[in-house]
């Protein structure tokens, strides 16, 4: 499960590099919150939704939208502050194509690839998964639509990017991009824990993979990684 989804044609040459893992795989919990993360749950359905009840609160929050709208109907707007201190301060939220907010994903940034899951706010530790660095991007395009796309941090860097400081002269080199006024953003994505959860009631529990709330759109695409 990864919201964070890209474009048909860079699904492939990323795979590798964004593919999610979960911790302990074989212990890993039903979808169903345990009652501590039933108290969890409750605190950001009521405080997100007051808060980011509209892709516009979102934005004056300081989030950009970075991904088309994925299999599951989310489309994912990221703060870019990857540490996630408290429930207040999730580091994406997801809206569906109506501009409802459906839910949210917390991050801590990884210390190595050895370092222990996150043991925060009475989640179990298996729900936290792992994601490798990468470039995420947005291009102009025709009648001030946006093209969002990513690339992996090798790709990126062999053409002369820094991938810490990505930046749309990196991106023409790369050859993603003809010009630099043709970049709307771009950002790195960074090594993360990272906790999805959904804030819009779900049958199915808050930690699965769908929500049959959610209808997708006609124009939903990407996968569900």
């Amino acid at each position: 499960m990864f919201r964070t989804l890209l474009p048909c044609a860079m699904l492939l040459a990323l795979a590798s590099a964004v593919a999610p893992t979960i911790a302990q795989e074989s212990a890993k919990p039903v979808p169903t919150p345990n009652a501590a993360e039933a108290k969890f749950v409750a605190q950001i359905q009521a405080d997100l939704n007051k808060r980011f009840p509209t892709t516009a609160a979102a934005e004056r929050a300081g989030y950009i939208r970075f991904t088309d709208e994925d299999s599951t109907g989310s489309i994912s707007y990221a703060n870019r502050q990857w540490d996630s201190k408290d429930p207040a301060h999730p580091s994406q939220l997801w809206y569906d194509a109506k501009g409802r907010l459906i839910g949210a994903d917390y991050s801590v940034l990884r210390t190595s690839s050895s370092d222990s899951a996150p043991h925060l706010w009475g989640i179990d530790p298996s729900r936290w998964g792992t994601f490798r660095a990468h470039i995420h991007y947005g291009l102009w395009g025709p009648n001030g639509t946006v093209k969002y796309g990513g690339m992996s941090v090798a790709k990126y860097q062999a053409a002369g990017g820094d991938p810490q400081h990505p930046d749309a002269a990196g991106l023409v080199k790369a050859g993603v991009a003809k010009s630099a006024n043709d970049v709307r953003f771009t950002f790195e994505f960074p090594a993360i824990w990272d906790l999805q959860v959904w804030v819009l009631p779900n049958p199915n529990g808050a930690f699965a993979e769908r929500n049959p709330n959610v209808t997708p759109s006609s124009s939903a695409k990407g996968m569900s990684m």
